[in-house]
């Protein structure tokens, strides 16, 4: 199937074999606190998954190779969540800037984004495109196989 894009690919299908891609390949650098942080000021606990920073990873790489080029600022309002205050109506509140930015940089590390500096924020680079259109076109041939064997 030629011209398979990560478009072409269900989110979740897609962000869950990036993330494995991430952790076989083991180049991803992973902070020391990535075990005790809350991922948002609305979150009662750290994550329970021991690979979310991978998650967080292919996540933040498919929302930006979808919108060419974002700051860490439409990525906390994108992660962020609904706050329980209680007796009191829910607010939105934002992720944690600094999770999203240290994820953001060590994508920069191994090469899938890139500072932009004409328009601010990360864009994709060429590598990290080619890298995610190889990944959602073995997607895509799993879920034929799939599909075939019923």
């Amino acid at each position: 199937m030629p011209g398979v894009s990560v478009r072409d690919v269900q989110a979740d299908k897609f962000i869950n074999a990036y993330a494995a891609f991430l952790k076989r390949q083991g180049k991803l650098p992973i902070p020391g606190w990535s075990d005790t942080v809350k991922t948002s000021h609305a979150k009662e606990l750290p994550p329970q998954s021991i690979d979310w920073f991978y998650v967080r990873a292919a996540a933040i790489a498919r929302h930006i190779y979808m919108r060419k080029t974002v700051g860490v600022g439409r990525l906390r309002k994108v992660h962020g969540g609904v706050k329980n205050r209680g007796t009191r109506p829910s607010h939105h509140v934002d992720a944690s800037g600094s999770v999203d930015r240290k994820v953001m940089q060590a994508l920069e590390k191994i090469g899938v984004l890139e500072q932009d500096e004409e328009k601010g924020g990360r864009r994709i680079t060429q590598s990290g495109q080619r890298d995610l259109d190889r990944i959602a076109q073995t997607t895509v041939e799993a879920e034929d196989e799939e599909e075939d064997e019923e």
